[in-house]
């Protein structure tokens, strides 16, 4: 019985340090206490309004509700800054008398990102994901939002795995 417990209690207390070391967002150990934002502009040819503060945000977010980072307005230990570089509207299929069936909105951001402690891991990277969408809709209210949502939550994951993830 006795071996039973030491067995047991040898294999509970490996168990718990081999978890140590791993995390259900994907995020390896980063010598880190800090992260930054800054305000990504919108230098795209076509402007919507608020789309820069959306996807500052939505950084922010993913980097906050992933690891266990504080976020500061100065002085991070890993920078993210860039801007929003495309934001474009296409068609993308053609009914038989040469409309378009569906177009895609394609938003593209340009990431610099900084690690103050490890300067190996600093990148300067173009991201960009779409959505696609039926040519008789409007790109408006509801259809914008779900847009933007599906768009930025992909852009915002790719620059997290990039820069934490290491995927």
């Amino acid at each position: 019985m006795k071996y039973v417990i030491i067995v047991l209690s040898i294999t509970i207390t490996l168990l718990l340090n081999g978890c140590g070391i791993y995390n259900f967002t994907g995020a390896k150990p980063v010598n880190a206490k800090t992260f930054q934002v800054n305000y990504f502009q919108n230098n795209a040819e076509l402007i919507e309004p608020g789309i820069e503060r959306t996807f500052t945000l939505e950084l922010q977010d993913i980097i906050q509700s992933q690891t266990n980072l504080n976020l500061v307005s100065q002085g991070g230990e890993l920078l993210y800054e860039g801007e929003i570089v495309d934001y474009r509207i296409s068609p993308m299929t053609a009914t038989a008398d040469q409309r378009a069936a569906q177009n895609r909105l394609t938003i593209a951001v340009n990431v610099r990102f900084s690690n103050r402690n490890k300067e190996d891991d600093n990148f300067e990277k173009r991201f960009s994901f779409f959505y696609d969408f039926d040519a008789n809709e409007q790109l408006v209210g509801s259809k914008l939002s779900a847009g933007l949502d599906e768009i930025f939550e992909r852009i915002t994951q790719d620059i997290f795995n990039e820069s934490l993830a290491k995927w």
